[in-house]
């Protein structure tokens, strides 16, 4: 089936990997394809992440998608579910490795009710761990696309985030979630990856 179609039971894709592996790229090509195929889409991200614009999903590139900014826990589920109307056919949701698991049962229900949903997040953390509430959408997504950046070590293919505090890796004890673009991060090879 072409990812572009609407499955009229519902449909959930995920779109994930490590930083600057175009994943938002990717989720707003979709968003205009769909758009494009005549397709009512709401889009919403964490209120947290407000590096480019507190309204938009922004790429690292600067390519835009309007949004509504939501919490990161059982209220901002709530604002999904009540801005999710019956005439929207695809529902976008960026970064949803900063919300809670609240949101895989946000999705469940969105398909359930013949949603096509579009998520990206990371699905690692800066120590190379599983990234919830990733791992779960993983499970449960009818379709998932994983994508890798370049090592800025070595150039080679990119699975890994690297979070650097004045120039130098990250302790392992440093915080889970730390908002933040090429002045904090960089993707990185497994063999490149380095944790304190």
């Amino acid at each position: 089936m072409d990812v572009n179609t609407i499955d009229p039971q519902g449909r959930i894709e995920v779109i994930t990997g490590c930083m600057f592996a175009s994943k938002t790229e990717e989720l707003i090509h979709r968003a205009n394809r769909a758009k494009i195929a005549g397709k009512n889409i709401q889009a919403f991200k964490p209120e947290i992440d407000d590096r480019y614009t507190e309204d938009t999903i922004c790429s690292h590139t600067g390519i835009e998608l309007d949004a509504i900014p939501i919490k990161n826990n059982s209220t901002g589920m709530k604002e999904i579910m009540n801005n999710t109307r019956d005439e929207t056919d695809v529902v976008i949701i960026d970064e949803v490795n900063f919300f809670t698991k609240d949101l895989v049962n946000t999705v469940q229900k969105l398909a359930e009710n013949k949603h096509r949903i579009i998520l990206s997040g990371l699905d690692q953390t800066f120590r190379g761990e599983p990234f919830e509430p990733l791992p779960s959408l993983l499970a449960i997504a009818d379709k998932v696309e994983k994508r890798n950046a370049i090592c800025e070590c070595c150039g080679k293919p990119a699975t890994k985030t690297q979070r650097l505090i004045n120039g130098k890796p990250a302790s392992y004890d440093s915080p889970t979630i730390d908002v933040g673009g090429n002045e904090k991060y960089e993707p990185r090879c497994r063999y490149c990856h380095e944790v304190k």
